[in-house]
């Protein structure tokens, strides 16, 4: 038998924007191989064999290689992924908080890249680019027709390199070229503000490896400008996961110690595992606990969960472990129900194997693969109800994906039906002009469920979705 080899390893327990973010954990590989099926490893070489001498042009032997490794794995399920050299890479910044670029979040506007917010500090901050600027051009390329993520890679690029960005301001009604230098960039993941008196408000737009810390920084300084707190909106909406032992640590915060937060269960012996709000599952080595600069009070402070259906993985992991030992209140809409854990394996220096190596489940023992976690309280994302939450996709839309393993899924035809009227509404809503079809920020003093959820920490009525109702896994075929 061979000897157990470990090696570094990731799990993943979130999605990106369709890119897939990461949980940071040493992993054990199998000891032994399994058995290889030798005649269907002939045919593949007969097939490798075939299209080198009979295919119409030559073809690169590591393209066909590669193609074939990936083409396997994505057979498998939504998650599991070949990572090439520049997908490695970037898969890796994104864990990290970490990129090489300006330093802007962007959202698309009419077929342009418009100016979110420029972080804090970045190039894009010194060089003077304001929330509402619209990017016409990067260095010679227009961006109109260009995807976000095209605009994204064209932007990012090699510190000290520099890229030339054509800014149209329409509050001043000119357009004029920005060169910036491009440097390493560190996202904040964690917002946050008291919002009134007595009462405040943290948004963890990702699980990275500095949440943790940005998030105790976060909790003294709110205690700090409001010593006399009376309840906490802890925001996960929109937030699509990230590493797992940031989840186990948010949720530890709130938690009484020694608690179980997650609990997976897989084919290998490492991966059934019950994690606990304590440090040794989520204190980096050598680091100590992070969380004991946390105010004692937090951990009995009211406490309200804001989620909706971009709230995956690792966020449905704080969420359901709130939820199971009733220590929070959980608001918003069912959300995303991706419960299965990714491993990364190494395969190199520079390549790698995302797979998917088990379902979590919930302390009460739920799995939420392909369902979500259904709020304690369902409220819809404005007054006039959740116009186009029905067009959002999740892990029950996705081709390949696991079953929860607990149980038939069965068909939402409501939920088809409400997907057709959200876009005939998008249709109407598209005509009106951006200003007015926007939903407001989150955080802001418009931000429908966010004063429900005051509402709620303040005994006062919270206006329940009249729409809302608990969705139905969909049936998979046989």
């Amino acid at each position: 038998m061979g000897q157990k080899i470990k090696i570094a390893g990731w799990v993943s327990v979130g999605v990106i924007a369709g890119a897939l973010t990461t949980v940071s954990l040493q992993t054990v590989a199998r000891g032994a191989m399994t058995p290889l099926p030798l005649e269907e490893i002939q045919q593949l070489s007969a097939v490798f064999g075939l299209i080198k001498t009979d295919y119409v042009e030559s073809v690169d032997d590591k393209k066909l290689i590669t193609d074939a490794i990936s083409g396997m794995v994505s057979s498998l399920d939504p998650h599991s992924q070949y990572f090439d050299k520049k997908s490695y890479k970037e898969f890796r910044e994104g864990t990290s908080g970490r990129f090489v670029g300006v330093g802007i979040e962007i959202t698309q506007e009419d077929g342009l890249i418009k100016v979110v917010s420029p972080i804090e500090g970045s190039p894009a901050f010194r060089a003077g680019l304001k929330t509402g600027d619209l990017i016409t051009k990067i260095d010679d390329t227009a961006v109109k027709g260009l995807s976000l993520n095209d605009a994204v890679k064209r932007m990012r690029g090699e510190p000290n390199t520099k890229v030339q960005l054509t800014i149209l301001r329409k509050d001043e009604s000119r357009s004029f070229p920005v060169t910036i230098t491009r440097e390493e960039i560190k996202t904040q993941s964690v917002k946050g503000k008291v919002i009134e008196p007595g009462y405040g408000w943290i948004r963890l737009s990702q699980f990275q490896e500095r949440t943790v810390d940005d998030f105790v920084r976060k909790v003294e300084e709110l205690y700090k400008q409001d010593p006399n707190m009376k309840g906490l909106v802890l925001d996960l909406r929109n937030d699509p996961g990230g590493l797992l032992d940031a989840a186990v640590a948010i949720s530890a915060a709130f938690l009484p110690p020694d608690v179980t937060v997650v609990s997976t269960n897989g084919q290998l012996a490492e991966s059934k595992e019950t994690y606990k709000a304590s440090p040794s599952f989520y204190a980096r080595r050598g680091m100590g606990d992070p969380l004991q600069r946390l105010p004692a009070s937090l951990k009995k402070l009211p406490l309200v969960v804001l989620v909706n259906e971009g709230s995956a993985s690792a966020s449905e992991i704080v969420a359901g472990a709130l939820q199971d030992h009733k220590r929070a209140i959980i608001m918003g809409s069912q959300t995303f129900g991706k419960g299965s854990v990714q491993t990364v394996r190494p395969l190199g220096p520079d390549t790698g194997l995302k797979l998917t190596t088990a379902r979590y489940y919930t302390p009460s023992g739920k799995s939420i693969q392909a369902k979500g976690i259904v709020p304690d309280v369902m409220v819809d994302e404005t007054p006039e109800g959740d116009l186009f939450a029905a067009l959002r996709m999740r892990e029950a839309d996705l081709e390949k994906h696991l079953s929860s393993g607990q149980g038939a899924e069965v068909k939402d035809e409501v939920r088809e039906k409400a997907r057709e009227e959200a876009r005939k509404r998008l249709e109407e809503e598209a005509k009106k002009p951006p200003a007015e079809r926007r939903l407001p920020e989150f955080g802001t003093e418009k931000d429908f469920q966010l004063q429900q959820a005051l509402n709620r920490l303040k005994g006062q009525p919270v206006m329940v979705s009249k729409t809302l109702t608990e969705r139905e896994p969909e049936k998979k075929e046989n």
